[in-house]
């Protein structure tokens, strides 16, 4: 593998490709999943109550952060991350294709479609990850700007997936019976438009692989361990240390995703109701569901500024340390919701009327902060668990890592239950002071953390 010393390895731009066509099958799924749910049958879908739907959704969407840490750890001890990342991207074709021939007549293919999305994501996920960190020699500065890379391509999929896979899932194939009447196969193809994504990925990733990445992620990680000792020797003192350090980022992780994704539940919900959408020289009123592409276009957008700061504060000598980020990463998230606090006063207060609107900059400036906040915490806790993990437990400490994420889409999603009953200032408020108060306690420990860490910044 080539490298230069200021730029970064052409294997993290495959990462990056085969990351955002895994991301583009993944959200283009999600986003037409609870549609397609309750969709009666006549207009492609399955026709399940609200309800039944929503918890279907939910189990899903925390299912798929469950799962990574038995793929994980299948991985370092038997498969290797290169065979585990092929397994979960066939497993999850084959998971969408599966959804592409389901109907409310044959509901057995969209249950095995989502047990296939599951089990594979946990073979994927936390292994293209590990890969990335396996790229770059120990104390290798350009890391953190690496996964900002790489979290770009994520979210190029993400803003992508709902373009192309919701047109699809539109009216756009429908057939007409004897009768006369027509039925809609727009969410099967829409499925099938992320099956194909999926895969593209893959031949990708295996076509190129050996060229770009050599052998890496080849050999499980506990085997290599074993290769190199006679006996598979127990974990030191600085090892443990730096699993602890994982754990502690890891609980602080769930606080900072618990109030991130209120953007797909309360912050949506305030933006269906109580920001005014329409633009007027267009004379068009922009569907909530667009808002959802906002925050993925601003990761692509400013992905590349803060890889080139990152790069050229390490390069002065200047550059934070991980801890430091992440804890700017938490301040940040609250910064934004009190751009949230300021449409609701823009608007006369939760008891304003329904018919009193905020200005749509309110909601712009919020996702744009919090962009900034993920930036600053997402891909570098990616590239922290790569650096402080032994190879032997790195991807399983990754999938530990996305434990987190399962945590906190309950977790967020039980705080929607107070959207209503305290007021919507009130609930943004409460999220914004604690996530600050989070940030500031992880400053404050900064210095004790960067200890355990034994000299990785």
């Amino acid at each position: 593998m080539s490298e230069t010393k200021k730029g970064h390895p052409p294997g993290l731009y495959l990462l990056f490709a085969t990351e955002m066509w895994e991301r583009f099958s993944y959200y283009g799924m999600r986003g037409l999943l609870m549609l397609y749910l309750t969709k009666a049958a006549i207009e492609g879908g399955l026709g399940f109550e609200d309800g039944d739907a929503g918890l279907i959704y939910g189990i899903y969407t925390g299912l798929v952060y469950l799962t990574p840490i038995f793929g994980g750890w299948l991985a370092d001890n038997y498969l290797g991350q290169r065979k585990s990342i092929t397994i979960g991207g066939i497993t999850m074709a084959l998971g969408q294709f599966a959804l592409f021939f389901s109907s409310q007549e044959n509901i057995g293919m969209f249950y095995a479609g989502l047990v296939l999305l599951i089990i594979g994501n946990g073979f994927f996920k936390p292994n293209i990850s590990t890969v990335v960190g396996q790229l770059y020699p120990p104390g290798d500065s350009r890391k953190d700007s690496a996964f900002t890379i790489f979290y770009m391509g994520i979210n190029l999929g993400a803003f992508l997936a709902p373009l192309v896979c919701g047109t699809l899932a539109e009216d756009t194939f429908a057939v007409k019976d004897a009768a006369g009447n027509i039925t809609s196969y727009g969410f099967n193809y829409g499925f099938l438009a992320a099956g194909i994504g999926m895969v593209l990925g893959q031949l990708m990733f295996n076509l190129l692989g050996q060229k770009y990445l050599g052998d890496l992620g080849v050999e499980a990680g506990a085997k290599q361990s074993k290769a190199e000792a006679a006996v598979q020797p127990p974990l030191t003192k600085e090892e443990k240390n730096r699993l602890t350090v994982i754990i502690i980022m890891m609980l602080f992780n769930i606080f900072f995703w618990a109030g991130f994704e209120q953007a797909g539940s309360s912050i949506s919900l305030y933006t269906d109701r109580y920001i005014d959408r329409h633009v007027d020289f267009l004379d068009w009123t922009i569907p909530t569901s667009f808002f959802q592409s906002v925050n993925p276009l601003f990761i692509v957008l400013l992905g590349p500024v803060f890889t080139l700061l990152w790069m050229r504060l390490g390069s002065r000598g200047k550059e934070p340390n991980t801890i430091v980020k992440m804890a700017l990463g938490m301040i940040l998230l609250g910064v934004g919701f009190f751009f949230m606090i300021g449409a609701g006063v823009a608007r006369g207060g939760d008891d304003a009327p329904d018919t009193a609107k905020a200005g749509l900059m309110w909601l712009v400036g919020t996702y744009l902060i919090h962009t900034m906040g993920e930036l600053c915490l997402s891909p570098i806790g990616l590239s922290m668990v790569t650096k402080l993990a032994p190879l032997r437990l790195g991807s399983l400490m990754m999938g530990v890592w996305f434990l987190s994420s399962f945590v906190a889409n309950f977790l967020s999603g039980y705080l929607v239950q107070f959207f209503g009953k305290m007021g919507a200032m009130t609930i943004f408020g409460l999220i914004a002071l604690i996530v600050i108060a989070l940030g500031i306690v992880i400053l404050l420990l900064s210095k004790k953390l960067l200890q355990m860490m034994h000299g990785v910044k």
